[in-house]
């Protein structure tokens, strides 16, 4: 039987993204070839309230399309503006309008809000536990106490 389980990763929380800016992240993903590869997106909370996600890369040459964080919109922040080569981006296709890749698009990436959270949908990520920590207590196994008196 096939699974219908889709990968959800949380990004961050919804709040971190005010209205009408963008935060990129740098993310590792499986690639086809079971090997982790560098995944870089960044979020967008729209005026209207929406949370829209692309790769974070330009398609004129792959480079990434901020030139400072949270740096992704034109100065009037009507379009989404290639900080390397100048393209410019609808913000809710991702479609060039104008600039070296023009009728090109960002790649779109499936997001979702579930619980306050903005989470990345149907990628599998590279799964970062961290160093574990020493002084947290295990669920399991017998706990002693020591009493100093």
């Amino acid at each position: 039987m096939a699974s219908n389980d889709i990968d959800v990763f949380v990004i961050c929380e919804a709040e971190t993204i005010a209205p009408g800016a963008a935060k990129a992240f740098s993310l590792s993903r499986i690639n086809d070839a079971g090997d982790p590869e560098t995944f870089p997106i960044f979020v967008i909370h729209t005026a209207a309230d929406e949370y829209l996600g692309y790769v974070n890369a330009c398609p004129h040459k792959g480079v990434l399309l901020n030139k400072g964080p949270g740096t992704f919109f034109t100065q009037d922040r009507k379009l989404l503006e290639c900080g390397q080569h100048g393209a410019m981006f609808d913000i809710d296709t991702g479609l060039c309008v104008d600039g070296p890749c023009k009728a090109q698009s960002l790649e779109p990436v499936a997001l979702a809000v579930i619980d306050g959270d903005i989470c990345l949908c149907g990628v599998k990520l590279v799964e970062d536990d961290g160093i574990p920590n020493p002084f947290e207590m295990p669920d399991d196994g017998p706990v002693v106490l020591i009493d100093s008196d």
